[in-house]
């Protein structure tokens, strides 16, 4: 089981980094972006750093530096893999790293996208979780069922401003997602067990006594049941919730596992683990461990007047510094390390980093970070559970069919 003064630590992987002029970068591999070996490679050096996990990114429509419509850009990465597909993809060539792929919720269904983690979650041997993100605008039209409010302009630092307009723009997204998890999480129960006998003698493959409808009705969506994949490794495969306002934390405390917060400092910090624990007790969670990371996008050198240049090049390349909703850190990693720390006070239990350049940030994490961590007695030096759900110190959840009957 994990240390609890341990810091928890994730990378988020997108493209060739967060940073927009990434792919011009010298160590960059544009032309393998599509390719599974690109991933693999990243992932296995995320693994070499003793991470908990990786996320990777996804949505439904072309990426955009505008949330309502198409940019147009043509001097930007565009066009992506299927998370879930890449991280099924990857899986078998990992041992210990959890993989958590991006879902868009509000064009899907819970049944695809139930299987589609619970088969991940078998492949990588308990290792599977999901990132339930809500559509953007400019992905409605390529479905055409429905239309989905314009979402406010960022304000400065590309901080979403003001949040209550934000979050009435997407707040019956969001209300949706729940019903979605619910869903979701229902139908990995829908099996229990030992519902799979496979006795050739009795000629009995499954107990169907053992196997479960939902009949899940909510608001957005009806599912009956039970699931075609038998119940995940991990009985509940990690759900993970990006949120930068009340609403989407509300979410989080009420239905994920692992909540991410965009704070910009220790007071923030504070207030956003506040808020989730709140929303946490209000959900009648009170008990359970939902853990609050802290996203921020890095961008490390072995001295801070070479990580400034580093990001002043990249800005440049860019046209200018780009928005970001997180918090931008440029330094050390001894520097990054420090400021990891003093966010913990706030009561944050880990941190997703955004790696600026792939795979040059990503090997500063694992060859840097990681090390100056250790040092510090603050990271684990070997991986000390054979699950996602292990590594975070969460117990693998009774079927709640199961119980019932």
């Amino acid at each position: 089981m994990p240390t609890p003064d341990h810091l928890h630590l994730a990378v988020a992987l997108d493209g060739a980094g967060w940073h927009p002029a990434a792919w011009r970068e010298p160590r960059a591999r544009p032309d393998e972006l599509l390719t599974a070996r690109y991933w693999a490679d990243l992932v296995a050096l995320a693994e070499s750093g003793l991470l908990d996990f990786v996320t990777l990114e996804d949505a439904l429509a072309l990426q955009s530096t505008d949330a309502n419509a198409p940019d147009d850009r043509t001097d930007l990465v565009r066009g992506r893999l299927d998370a879930v597909l890449v991280a099924s993809r990857v899986a078998p060539l990992t041992r210990h790293i959890g993989l958590v792929p991006t879902v868009t919720v509000t064009h899907t269904e819970p049944f695809h996208i139930s299987k589609a983690v619970a088969t991940l979650d078998h492949i990588s041997g308990g290792r599977g979780g999901w990132r339930a993100q809500i559509a953007r605008p400019l992905e409605a039209p390529h479905f055409g069922r429905r239309e989905i409010a314009p979402f406010p302009a960022p304000g400065p630092g590309g901080r979403l401003a003001p949040p209550e307009e934000y979050e009435r723009a997407a707040a019956d997204a969001f209300g949706e997602t729940e019903d979605f998890v619910e869903a979701v999480r229902r139908l990995w129960d829908s099996w229990e067990d030992d519902a799979e006998i496979r006795d050739a003698a009795t000629e009995r493959f499954v107990d169907r006594d053992r196997l479960h409808y939902v009949d899940f009705a909510g608001r957005w969506f009806s599912v009956r049941g039970p699931s075609i994949v038998p119940r995940p490794p991990q009985g509940q495969p990690l759900v993970t919730v990006l949120a930068h306002a009340a609403a989407p934390r509300r979410l989080g405390a009420r239905s994920a596992d692992v909540v991410y917060v965009t704070p910009r400092d220790g007071e923030d910090a504070r207030a956003a683990v506040a808020d989730v624990r709140a929303e946490q007790e209000a959900a009648g969670r009170g008990g359970e461990t939902v853990h609050v990371f802290g996203d921020l996008d890095v961008t490390l050198a072995a001295t801070a007047a070479e990580a400034e240049d580093r990001r002043a090049a990249l800005d440049a390349r860019a046209g200018g510094a780009p928005a970001s909703d997180a918090q931008v850190f440029t330094g050390t990693a001894v520097e990054l390390a420090d400021l990891l720390l003093a966010l913990r006070d706030g009561g944050l239990t880990g941190f997703r980093l955004r790696p600026a350049v792939l795979p040059d940030d990503l090997a500063a994490i694992t060859g840097a970070l990681v090390p100056e961590l250790q040092r510090r007695g603050v990271f684990r030096t070997a991986y000390e559970a054979d699950t996602l759900r292990g590594l975070l110190g969460l117990g693998r959840p009774a079927n709640r069919y199961a119980a019932a009957r």
